[in-house]
């Protein structure tokens, strides 16, 4: 039983010293569902006929840090969004994305020939630095009508599961209008709107009802997890170590910036944790209410990288 503890503390130390940096691959799959009324009573989105050539353009995906970078519902449409949504054409969105330190990559997968059908990325490999997607898909011929979803997180804050990402889900997409160009019917040639509108969306707008006109899946298949020694273990002083009464004085020498103080037991459970709202060189803490023997503190800093310490109470 005691080598199983001790096992489990240098485990736990371990890995409490480190910064995990996880990738994750996944398959994304648009399905359209695009049609009339007049075709499907029960899920068709159009109140007009489709047009002989009614198709969708290539579909354009980011990965990022932040939302609302490259697309944004109910703000101007970029360049590179006007341009999807005008004429298919990603080429001024691929040069914002690659001109943005915000993204990690732009992909451009293949567009749709037919109304209904689906779009696949496969192998779309994301960073945990860079887990935001944005992505977008002209419904062509329109004015300046578009699918798009804006900054959705691959993430799920469980790092249990997956190493932190999110699991197969899906989503369904409803029709948007970019604010660029006027017109209520299925035409490429219509006029700029004036003065521009903002991104809005596009159900129960002539020629859409409410219903959905699509859905998104991103599939799951792996993840992996690499991690970088943190030397920033020596920067934080307790004292007194051990102690008789509880209290004590954690000294952050080289004044970084902690979002969170967790204390473990030898069992590995968590028994108090601290959030840290300020930046503080040295902090005075009571943990008389603990019982004696061996914990562990962990220190998260707000850029999420963690430290531990050993401290004993006798």
């Amino acid at each position: 039983m005691k080598k199983t503890t001790l096992l489990f503390i240098s485990i736990l130390f371990t890995y409490m010293l480190s910064f995990s940096q996880s990738t994750a691959n996944y398959t994304i799959v648009f399905e359209s569902i695009w049609e009339s009324v007049a075709i499907n009573s029960t899920e068709g989105q159009s109140t007009i006929a489709l047009p002989s050539n009614a198709h969708w353009s290539p579909l354009a995906v980011v990965t990022h840090q932040t939302p609302d970078v490259f697309l944004m519902m109910g703000a101007a449409a970029s360049s590179g969004i006007e341009d999807i949504a005008e004429t298919g054409s990603t080429n001024a969105f691929e040069t914002e994305v690659n001109n943005n330190t915000d993204a990690d990559k732009v992909i451009i997968g293949s567009g749709l020939g037919l109304a209904k059908g689906t779009i696949t990325i496969n192998n779309l490999e994301v960073s945990e630095d860079y887990p935001l997607i944005t992505l977008a898909s002209m419904i062509a011929p329109s004015p300046d009508w578009f699918i798009g979803i804006n900054g959705v997180s691959l993430r799920s804050g469980n790092n249990i599961i997956n190493n932190g990402w999110k699991d197969t889900f899906s989503m369904d997409l409803f029709p948007y209008d970019a604010g660029t160009e006027d017109g209520n019917a299925y035409s490429g040639s219509n006029p700029d709107s004036d003065p521009i509108d903002v991104i809005t969306s596009r159900s129960n707008t002539t020629p859409f009802n409410e219903k959905k006109i699509g859905t998104l899946t991103f599939t799951y298949n792996s993840s992996t997890l690499s991690t970088r020694t943190v030397n920033t273990i020596e920067a934080i002083k307790i004292s007194p170590n051990p102690t008789i009464n509880g209290v004590i004085t954690i000294s952050n020498i080289q004044n970084i910036e902690l979002s969170s103080i967790k204390v473990y037991n030898i069992l590995g459970s968590l028994v108090k944790q601290i959030e840290i709202k300020q930046k503080l060189a040295k902090l005075s803490v009571d943990f008389s209410d603990l019982n004696k023997g061996i914990y562990l503190l962990n220190f998260k800093t707000i850029d999420d990288i963690n430290s531990s310490k050993k401290l004993v109470i006798n």
